[in-house]
């Protein structure tokens, strides 16, 4: 966000990990969502826990992609609306 001359202030942009993960199991086998992840050694093929639906149904998941430190302002989809990796299962 851009200073204002009129007494704006800058908004601190906070940083996080994203992954984008392939569902392996269940009836949404093959989709592909992004979640923000808390694992620092999160590597890509990892299988991982992931909440899925309205009901946050706990699915298996493969780790297709890592983007790391990206700002929110840059993450792929809002980060109200994204859901976090529960863990890793490998």
């Amino acid at each position: 966000m851009i200073h204002s001359m009129a007494g704006g202030e800058l908004k601190f942009n906070q940083h996080f990990d994203f992954a984008k993960v392939e569902i392996i199991e269940g009836e949404d086998i093959g989709l592909i969502f992004w979640f923000i992840s808390p694992f620092s050694n999160l590597q890509i093929g990892n299988k991982v826990l992931v909440p899925l639906g309205k009901n946050n149904k706990e699915v298996k998941a493969k780790v297709l992609r890592i983007d790391k430190n990206i700002s929110e302002q840059s993450s792929p989809l809002p980060i109200k609306r994204m859901k976090t990796i529960i863990s890793i299962i490998n």
